[in-house]
């Protein structure tokens, strides 16, 4: 049962490492187009987001290929997964805030 867990594990995180390398492209073609200030921080904040879960899908797979000897690298790849994890969930946080905030200012 637990090998079962961890192919669907790695599966969803290869899914959606692929994902965020998709988005990131699409949102650099984006770029291109002129974008207006308030818009220009929404996709910055996408960016960030699908750049923090890049990281973080890494340093998912650095865990697994590391040694279990390098207690030193070990602790600091899951340093950095914690650390990503939790600044995607920011960024994705900040989104709705953001639109909010410029819906304020409109009023």
């Amino acid at each position: 049962m637990q090998i079962l867990h961890s192919v669907w594990h790695d599966v969803i995180l290869s899914l959606s490492f692929l994902a965020s390398v998709v988005g990131l492209v699409l949102l650099a073609k984006k770029n291109q187009a002129q974008v207006e200030e308030l818009e220009e921080t929404e996709l910055i904040l996408f960016r960030m987001s699908f750049a923090y879960w890049l990281v973080y899908c890494i340093a998912c797979v650095a865990q697994k290929l590391i040694l279990p000897d390098w207690e030193i690298s070990t602790l600091s790849v899951k340093l950095t997964a914690a650390l990503s994890y939790f600044l995607t969930f920011a960024c994705i946080i900040c989104l709705p805030l953001h639109r909010v905030a410029v819906r304020q200012v409109e009023e």
